[in-house]
């Protein structure tokens, strides 16, 4: 190497930054004690910025293009190195190259639920979590705030001061927005919307700006999730006396598909009975029916009786209807019977009302001689 090619290379004949990363914010061109060439190609590429700094001082900032680095071009910098006239020597400059395009996928979220007042649910707790896009809308303000002289400035550096500042923002529209807590999903994206101008507002002092701030979801801890969902089930229930018909009827397919549980046919009917008896006092816990089309008639007068006859139920009966049935053998002492105002079934000779219908008779006559 000659002499000549020594002295060149003090000298940089070429500035630019090909970011070959996805997070650099800001970048600093690694001068290493060499002086910037007067006359030097400076390149700055679409989606950059390039500030020269002199001794800690903000000089000149170029926009997207290529310069040939003279006195003329250079102005606030020549002023501050005293070059009154046209100077063609090296000079030391630091020379940042700041990203302005848009950085996005980057994540917030609260680490912490937050509580908001709900006027159907009282108070409660809230997480919300989503994605924003980071923007530099002012390079020189940016270096300033932030960067200082940090050589490869990130995202990451940033993420953490970003959050806090988003999660206040988030918390304060959430609470102060006097929407129902069941109807936030349905308004996230207005909310976020709102908090873009919000955010980039608060921030214009640091030389960013978010574009675009998505929430994706707002939740409720798991223990108001569950309570939430009983509610859903019972909503949907809907008419309690059918529910529990449906419950008890489940309750005698799971007694057949075991028999050694409770599979017999008495265990069956007492199943159903009391499946019907509950049936019956939510039934007559509410108001009777109006008249009308389809209604079911009055019972007729007298007790009204259900008796268990091969397995299934029948009835009801007027009372006076049962002695034919315990004369033909359709009904036993231990036929299970019931009526309105039992609490369960019972065989029909523990039935004070119908005990009379099996009185003692007499055993059959001894052989006769």
């Amino acid at each position: 190497m000659g002499f000549m090619d020594k002295v060149r290379g003090q000298f940089i004949d070429i500035v630019e930054f090909l970011d070959d990363t996805r997070d650099t914010i800001v970048w600093r061109f690694p001068r290493q004690g060499n002086e910037i060439k007067m006359g030097a190609q400076l390149v700055v590429r679409e989606g950059q910025v390039a500030v020269f700094v002199d001794e800690g001082q903000i000089a000149d900032v170029f926009t997207p293009g290529t310069y040939e680095l003279t006195t003329e071009n250079i102005p606030i910098l020549s002023t501050l190195k005293g070059w009154k006239y046209g100077f063609s020597s090296p000079f030391k400059a630091e020379v940042y190259f700041v990203g302005t395009r848009q950085y996005t996928d980057l994540k917030w979220g609260t680490q912490n639920p937050f509580a908001v007042r709900d006027a159907e649910f009282g108070l409660v707790r809230l997480r919300a979590f989503g994605t924003y896009a980071l923007r530099v809308t002012d390079p020189a303000t940016l270096l300033r705030q932030l960067v200082g002289t940090d050589p490869d400035f990130v995202t990451g550096e940033v993420a953490e001061f970003l959050r806090q500042v988003i999660v206040e923002a988030v918390t304060t529209a959430l609470a102060g927005a006097g929407i129902p807590m069941l109807d936030l999903a349905a308004n996230q994206g207005e909310i976020s919307k709102k908090l873009v101008g919000t955010l980039s507002a608060s921030l214009a002092e640091y030389g960013i700006a978010l574009p675009r701030f998505v929430i994706e979801n707002i939740s409720v801890p798991p223990e108001v999730e569950e309570a939430l969902d009983k509610r859903s089930r019972m909503g949907i229930v809907g008419d309690l006396g059918a529910y529990t018909q449906f419950q008890a009827a489940t309750a005698l397919e799971a007694a057949a598909n075991n028999p050694g549980a409770a599979g017999s046919g008495a265990g069956m009917v007492i199943g159903m009975g009391l499946g019907q008896a509950a049936a019956g006092a939510v039934a007559g816990a509410g108001q009777a029916p109006a008249a009308g089309a389809g209604a079911a008639p009055p019972p007729l007068p007298g007790a009204q009786w259900y008796v268990a006859i091969d397995g299934q139920q029948a009835g009801p009966f007027a009372v006076a209807s049962l002695p034919e049935k315990v004369a033909s053998g359709r009904m036993g002492a231990d036929t299970l019977v019931w009526r309105d105002g039992m609490a369960a079934w019972q065989p029909a000779a523990q039935v004070p009302d119908l005990a009379s219908l099996f009185a003692a008779t007499p055993p059959p006559l001894p052989p006769q001689a």
